[in-house]
């Protein structure tokens, strides 16, 4: 499967993230999606669309996505969460959730920073997209895309656009 991973969009899905997310099967939302359930059904509409909510998500997204997901992708437990921290420094509830479930793969948004590194500790590859939108103090604005199959994650690009 060929996965695009967004977070952090705040409202915005500019023509260059479609570019680069165009080839892919599905897209991926690590949550803030901002601009309300109009925003959300436009981007299901570029890609099939699969997300959790953000903190600074309103009661619409709130209701159409959930706080976490935890699923599997050509046998890779995938975990995902939009506040998550980072190795070594993980969120309270992400740290729960992770012992919880043991995922191949942990997802999290938040940051604004772009951030893909093997967790020896968790046996596990932690990714942070960091932010396509436009809200934020981040200069670069970012946007990954990748496979996974019964090998794991592979073929990892990352697309950055200056504000």
């Amino acid at each position: 499967m060929y996965i695009g991973l967004i977070s952090d969009t705040h409202g915005v899905f500019s023509d260059p993230f479609k570019d680069f997310l165009n080839p892919v099967d599905v897209l991926w939302h690590a949550g803030d999606f901002g601009g309300g359930d109009e925003f959300a059904r436009s981007l299901s509409l570029f890609k099939p669309l699969s997300g959790v909510c953000g903190n600074c998500d309103g009661q619409d997204i709130r209701l159409m996505y959930p706080s976490y997901k935890i699923f599997n992708v050509e046998g890779t437990k995938v975990l995902m969460t939009h506040i998550g921290g980072s190795p070594g420094h993980y969120d309270i509830r992400a740290a729960a959730l992770i012992d919880r479930y043991r995922p191949d793969v942990f997802i999290c948004g938040h940051s604004h920073i772009l951030k893909v590194m093997d967790d020896k500790a968790n046996n596990m590859l932690y990714i942070n997209p960091g932010a396509a939108g436009l809200q934020g103090w981040q200069l670069v604005r970012t946007a990954l895309r990748f496979r996974i199959d019964a090998s794991g994650v592979k073929d990892m690009e990352v697309f950055e656009l200056k504000r």
